[in-house]
């Protein structure tokens, strides 16, 4: 939506920090389960001794399901928009998936003191991550339909906030192995930052309505503004057209004028034609149908699938196996640093470039193959210090090269998704864009969930 000339002043930019706050909000479940891989494993993955030998208990594959379990129900939840959003209030939607959401958290940092059997953990576990990236859904598809009734550069902000959260979570947990307490200390930390983000999250998101730039945009009698100046300009000029009809018919007669009766005749013929010229007016405004529009995004579509295939097959699934070839202190940072903060960081970065360059245009062919060579990166990265494996041989154990790889990885994942994004609505007519975003919402969630399913084949090929 485009900046209203009578809007009020957005008063020490409160509506956006919130909207960015919001935007950090919505993708802390997902980001803060990933990045605790390590803890998972190490309470899942646990080695006793038996007649002397060490033995490893069954091997759980947490990072798969983990993947699995977070995307599905962005899929799932997709198609559940339409019946959701007309049965619930917005308010249900949003502040209820929060406090359900904080609920979860808290219960998954108080299963960091409780002893518990490996299997019924990770039970528990997954159950955890199904219900709140439910939640998580619920809450993202809402902000996006809310934030869309504000000015642009707000829903640039919102995105903003989530392209960061992965960051955030990514630097909790460095602060928490760095703060040298022992594990079951630094994970119950760190799992109590993003129950403090999702309080603060509820509290902004309760904010909204005591200020006034956000009521005027989101107050649903402020919203019906352009709808009511659209009809009471259509009802006047129809009245105009109706009197002046009139008065040309009658004019003929009062002026006593015979050789006006034909003029009159010709304009009472063209205010006729112009009424029934109106139907296909309004038929050229009728929006096209899915499969249309599909077939004029199908490129985009593609390409916005094929990204998150490639990008989720093996992160993290693979890429947080990765042994670093140092002993010590940094051993521990390896994943924290190399993986998560830089794939989010760079990630982010990837999107951000696009609002500077947009590098190859939307016709271009050069696009989706590049998009589509990013499948490289997948043996690629599997040709790494991945341990345990049984298969593939170690190519590369080299800490910066797999530094570089993943710089690369992540900024051509963020680039390439956002410039799919931002191309797929200028493809159709204006009144066609909320379709196309729509579609390309889908394929998204789509991506996600086909990269997690592919997750399982290529960790076991390693």
């Amino acid at each position: 939506m485009s900046t209203r000339e009578d809007a009020p002043a957005d008063r020490g930019f409160l509506v956006a920090i919130i909207f960015f706050i919001l935007g950090l909000g919505t993708l802390l479940p997902w980001n803060f389960f990933m990045t605790a891989s390590m803890y998972f494993n190490n309470r899942l993955n646990t080695s006793e001794w038996s007649n002397g030998t060490v033995t490893t208990r069954k091997e759980y594959y947490f990072n798969n399901w983990m993947t699995l379990l977070s995307q599905l129900p962005l899929l799932v939840f997709t198609f559940l928009n339409s019946f959701l959003y007309q049965r619930i209030s917005e308010k249900m939607r949003i502040a209820g998936s929060l406090v359900f959401i904080l609920i979860l958290f808290i219960l998954t940092a108080v299963l960091v003191k409780i002893p518990m059997e490996e299997d019924r953990f990770f039970s528990v576990t997954m159950a955890t991550i199904w219900f709140i990236n439910s939640f998580g859904a619920v809450l993202q598809g809402s902000l996006f339909g809310l934030v869309g009734l504000l000015p642009q550069k707000y829903s640039a902000i919102f995105m903003s906030g989530q392209g960061l959260a992965g960051t955030f979570a990514a630097l909790a947990m460095i602060f928490a192995i760095a703060s040298e307490a022992d594990s079951e200390s630094a994970a119950l930390g760190y799992f109590i930052t993003p129950c403090a983000g999702t309080l603060l999250t509820l509290i902004s998101y309760m904010l909204l309505p005591k200020l006034e730039f956000a009521r005027f945009y989101l107050d649903p009698k402020s919203k019906s503004y352009e709808l009511e100046t659209s009809s009471q300009l259509l009802s006047t000029d129809a009245v105009e057209v109706t009197e002046k009809s009139r008065d040309a018919s009658n004019g003929s007669v009062a002026n006593g004028n015979p050789n006006k009766g034909d003029n009159d005749a010709s304009e009472e013929e063209g205010v006729k034609q112009a009424f029934i010229m109106l139907p296909s007016e309004n038929a050229s405004t009728q929006k096209s149908s899915v499969l249309e529009v599909f077939k004029k995004i199908w490129v985009m579509a593609f390409c916005v699938t094929f990204v998150f295939v490639v990008t989720l097959s093996v992160f993290p699934a693979v890429t947080v196996d990765v042994k670093t070839v140092y002993r010590g202190k940094w051993e521990r940072y390896f994943i924290p640093v190399c993986c998560f903060l830089m794939f989010n960081t760079i990630d982010w970065f990837g999107r951000s470039v696009t609002s500077v360059l947009r590098w190859p245009s939307k016709e271009s062919r050069l696009f989706p193959a590049l998009v589509v060579c990013r499948v490289i990166f997948i043996p690629l990265l599997m040709m790494y210090n991945v341990q345990e494996r049984h298969y593939m041989p170690v190519l590369f154990s080299n800490d910066f090269m797999f530094a570089a790889v993943m710089m690369f990885f992540s900024m051509s994942s963020g680039y390439f998704v956002c410039l799919s994004m931002t191309y797929a609505p200028q493809l159709v007519e204006p009144k066609d864009g909320e379709t196309a975003g729509a579609l390309m919402t889908f394929f998204l969630a789509l991506g996600l969930s086909l990269g997690a399913l592919f997750s399982f084949p290529l960790r076991f090929l390693v």
